[in-house]
């Protein structure tokens, strides 16, 4: 929009230079944002008392700049599954085909017999029909009248042709799921007619659309989408999102459809059994897996105003069950990231959260939980491909596929957490069952078992500071990010443009740190195996931030090269977290994490230990009162001996310069809007 005007007095004008169109009567401003425009209601006589800050609060009803982050990554992520996903059906389908003609060649039955009786066919006709000579023929000679598109000269077809096509068997009993041939194809299988394919479907549902923005950019700036779904509840946003669709010119793509994002989402399940059941009367051989992923969506997005877990169930029933994605976002942050609602977490997600400096890792832990236990029920899997949280929100992306036997493996992925939120902020894990990896009894390979994990991990009090243990989760303990999936989507980043996806610099920033933050499990020894993947989990989640250690004793703050430098010189390795600026992620334990934080005392920030009590967390981390002598001697022989140097250079941080990692705050008093008004 543009900039505030003044009047003579000095008074504000809110309509003075901003530029808007009539359509149908009704005055719009137009919004863009990357490929995409929006038209959004606009009136000159209600804004002409109000000042432009008021006025453009208004128009954020619709419009919320905050949200492109969202949106642009959104893209991006759909872009790099969506090729991968259609390079995989082009090679699946191919080798489908390929071997057709091997069995057709090897059985030298079925197929070869149909194509005598076309050829005899064609025959007949010819005697009775000189004119479709030259289209249809049983005759290989024959073939050089049809041309690279499989017409005849000049790219035109006959009636006769037409008709001839209609009578013959050629087609009928070919799969479904292969493009039909003509006779003349059948008569010569060693010379297969070029044509080009078309292109493959590919389908995305924007469960909430509200304006249907998402979707516009969607259809516009995914070249290989085919359809695209707008669903909203209040017919006003249909209107809405059919007005700008027919703005943008792509309302022959996008489809607008007004009902409740769940009705729609679980009608794909009845339309699926209806169409099983008639099929299955009239074809032994009904094609089931694949009639039922075409009537299932590739890619549904749900960015609710609040939680979007009232829309798993359907969502994983409505999204394609060999490797959908399942794009969610979650802006209830006061529910998934605090702990005065744990009842209300439990209710959405399946566990509770955390009173901890991690509580965001811990919320998206949550809802990833909530995704795979509702998939769980069904036999399906998730594979988290990318999980942020971004500002207030968390966006996730997920692959959805039908595995029982991945399914098997959830629950030595589930965890529960144990902080010592009152205290010193430690924690420890504990997994609800194991996924064991053992040797077979030949010697030879490897598997997975299933078993009971020990509990518990931890005592009811700290065992760094004697405080008293709560409980969090269950929660997800899987890895968060696919580190192929980061790639890829970073790999194309140079080559789009900055003017459509402006929050460019921030999507790289990001990226870049989700996929620094991962480190590496220990290996287990043993062979490697297709199910490790799938077995894995996170081993070492969560992170700290050093001035939430040096709270717990009083002491400055340690800046965070120097600690990173004293971790690092002890042989741990370091990173950051993308949930927050200044956090630390290490595999370093916690009794080595503490040791380092009293040699900093030591050695550079003494405290006054005369105003330390007994009865604080900070009496047993500076370790100032008696302890068990075998204690004592065990600590001091595995950590206490370890020398700590503080060396900020190596420290420092030495990737790529200039990222930003984390967001600054782009105006006063963002965050979420309003929620938008039902008329």
């Amino acid at each position: 929009m543009a900039s505030e005007a003044k009047t003579k007095n000095g008074a504000s004008t809110a309509t003075a230079n901003i530029e808007t169109l009539v359509r149908d009567g009704q005055e719009y401003t137009e919004v863009k944002e990357g490929l995409a425009r929006i038209l959004v209601p606009f009136s000159a006589k209600d804004a002409a008392n109000k000042n432009y800050s008021e006025v453009e609060e208004q128009q954020k009803v619709f419009y919320n700049p905050i949200q492109q982050f969202n949106r642009d990554l959104t893209i991006l992520a759909i872009k790099a599954y969506g090729q991968d996903a259609l390079a995989k059906r082009r090679s699946f389908n191919s080798e489908r085909v390929a071997k057709r003609k091997r069995d057709k060649a090897d059985t030298g039955r079925d197929r070869p017999v149909k194509q005598e009786k076309v050829a005899q066919t064609a025959e007949a006709i010819e005697s009775t029909a000189g004119d479709a000579k030259d289209v249809v023929s049983g005759e290989p000679q024959n073939s050089h009248d049809v041309d690279a598109e499989g017409q005849g000269p000049g790219n035109t077809h006959n009636d006769n042709s037409t008709n001839l096509t209609d009578e013959t068997p050629t087609n009928a009993d070919q799969p479904a799921d292969t493009p039909q041939t003509s006779d003349k194809q059948d008569s010569k299988p060693s010379e297969p007619k070029q044509m080009s394919q078309p292109a493959p479907p590919f389908t995305i549902l924007d469960a909430l659309s509200a304006t249907g923005l998402r979707a516009l950019r969607y259809a516009q700036e995914l070249p290989f989408v085919t359809s695209v779904t707008a669903n909203d509840l209040s017919p006003s946003a249909v209107e809405a999102i059919k007005r700008n669709a027919q703005h943008n010119g792509v309302d022959s793509k996008v489809n607008a459809t007004s009902g409740d994002a769940r009705m729609h989402m679980y009608s794909l399940l009845t339309r699926r059994e209806a169409g099983e059941q008639s099929k299955g009367k009239h074809n032994k051989k009904s094609p089931k897996q694949n009639q039922s992923q075409s009537q299932k969506y590739d890619v549904i997005d749900l960015d609710p105003y609040g939680t979007a877990a009232t829309f798993f169930d359907a969502a994983i029933n409505a999204v394609r069950d060999d490797g959908g994605l399942l794009c969610v976002t979650c802006t209830d942050s006061g529910v998934w990231a605090s702990h005065g609602y744990p009842e209300k977490t439990f209710a959405l997600y399946g566990g509770v959260p955390a009173k901890a400096y991690f509580s965001h890792e811990v919320g998206l832990r949550l809802i990833l939980n909530g995704l795979a236990s509702t998939g769980a029920r069904y036999g399906l899997a998730i594979e988290p491909l990318l999980s942020l949280s971004i500002d207030y929100y968390v966006r996730i992306f997920v692959k959805v596929r039908k595995s029982p036997a991945q399914v098997k493996f959830l629950s030595g992925k589930t965890m529960i957490v144990y902080n010592c939120d009152q205290g010193c902020g430690a924690w420890e894990t504990q997994f609800l069952s194991r996924n064991k990896k053992a040797t077979n009894k030949s010697g030879k390979g490897v598997f997975y078992k299933h078993g009971l994990a020990m509990a518990p991990t931890s005592d009811q009090m700290c065992a760094e500071c004697g405080s008293k243990m709560h409980v969090a989760g269950p929660m997800y303990g899987g890895p968060l990010h696919s580190p192929d999936f980061i790639k890829k989507i970073l790999d194309d980043l140079p080559n789009v443009s900055g003017d459509v996806y402006g929050t460019k610099p921030r999507i790289e920033g990001m990226l870049t740190t989700a996929l620094e933050e991962m480190l590496p499990a220990p290996k287990d020894g043993l062979e490697s195996s297709e199910e490790d993947e799938v077995a894995a989990i996170e081993p070492y989640p969560f992170f700290f931030h050093p001035s939430s250690l040096a709270g717990s004793v009083h002491c400055i703050s340690p800046d965070e090269d120097s600690f990173r430098g004293a971790l690092r010189h002890l042989g741990y390795r370091v990173t950051r977290s993308h949930c927050k600026p200044g956090s630390i992620k290490t595999d370093a334990p916690w009794s080595v994490i503490w040791h380092v934080m009293r040699e900093w005392v030591r050695q550079k920030a003494p405290v006054n230990l005369s105003r330390i009590g007994e009865l604080s967390p900070a009496y047993n981390l500076l370790r100032l009162g008696k302890k068990d002598e075998a204690a004592e001697e065990n600590t001091e022989d595995a950590v206490g001996k370890m020398e700590v140097v503080f060396d900020k250079k190596l420290g420092r941080d030495t990737s790529k310069p200039g990222l930003i990692r984390y967001q600054t705050n782009p105006r006063e008093n963002w965050g979420p809007l309003s929620r938008a008004s039902k008329r």
